[in-house]
């Protein structure tokens, strides 16, 4: 769904949040509209001035209709819903601006469902981009309204590749609008791979703490050749026999640079593929249901 150039200015907080009111209670007349914007970034903005600015209008309509049904964001922007069975109301936008529609909701599903199962690819045998699909991370947390009854499916990322890229986009989109949906709450997963059993390579992101990712590395030994080593492929400390490494302020280039360590390290411990990878524990601070369908690798 394309977001830009849909209108020159932004409403105001106070205005948005009462448009969203209106679509949220009266969607009639505004099914499939397209969407009108309540933030408008600035050529060079950065991350986090576009966290700051989405998070007033955010806290504003939510103040008014309340949490939404279902949290989430693109590679790009926020993907918030306020859904049922038959409308939903998406809060959703890119680098340049964020808007309000709403939509029928078997209709804006289906049409989810075919970027889920292509994603830009013009045939089955192509690897499809994440950067295409609708959110590449969604959080159920059980809030008012309706649940859809089933996720939409998805392609596994073709190589390691496809994996890292996936993994940047996910983590510059925490980066810029986990905190603006749920505040100081960390997200997080283990990647664990069918060449190296039993092992686990910790991801999360949270306000606080930033980005970070760290490996059981207690079996390996503890001298200097190996810190070397380890050092080498851009891990920084090691705590009680785990190697980690943090971006406590990340932009886009420190996601890039967190995604490319963790391949390099899965790669260097024998992964060869993403179908060996798994992404287990899955969580947001341990509440409700995280699903990461932008990583190109089953959970």
């Amino acid at each position: 769904m394309e977001y830009r150039g849909i209108h020159p200015t932004a409403l105001t907080p106070a205005d948005a949040a009462e448009f969203a009111r209106m679509l949220h209670d009266a969607p009639g007349p505004h099914l499939g509209r397209a969407p009108v914007p309540v933030v408008v970034h600035d050529p060079g903005t950065t991350p986090a001035g576009r966290r700051a600015a989405l998070q007033v209008v955010y806290d504003a309509i939510v103040a008014r209709i309340g949490e939404p049904t279902l949290y989430g964001g693109s590679a790009d922007g926020p993907s918030v819903r306020w859904r049922d069975s038959s409308r939903t109301l998406l809060l959703a936008g890119d680098r340049q601006q964020v808007g309000l529609s709403v939509h029928d909701t078997r209709t804006l599903e289906a049409e989810e469902q075919r970027a889920f199962e292509w994603g830009g690819a013009w045939s089955g045998g192509e690897p499809y981009d994440q950067a295409f699909l609708p959110y590449v991370w969604q959080l159920d947390r059980s809030g008012p309204g309706e649940r859809p009854t089933a996720r939409p499916g998805g392609r596994l990322a073709a190589d390691l590749a496809q994996f890292q890229y996936g993994l940047e986009l996910l983590l510059r989109a925490w980066s810029e609008q986990l905190s603006v949906q749920v505040g100081t709450d960390w997200a997080s997963f283990c990647v664990t791979s069918a060449a190296d059993r039993g092992r686990q390579l910790l991801v999360s992101y949270s306000l606080e703490d930033g980005l970070h990712a760290s490996i059981d590395d207690r079996d390996g030994e503890n001298n200097e050749d190996r810190a070397r080593m380890m050092l080498a492929r851009g891990w920084q400390s090691r705590d009680r026999g785990w190697w980690q490494t943090d971006f406590l302020d990340p932009g886009h280039e420190c996601a890039a640079a967190l995604a490319a360590l963790v391949v390099t390290e899965l790669y260097a411990r024998g992964t060869r593929g993403p179908e060996e990878l798994r992404a287990r524990d899955v969580s947001c601070k341990d509440r409700g249901e995280l699903w990461l369908p932008g990583l190109g690798i089953r959970h």
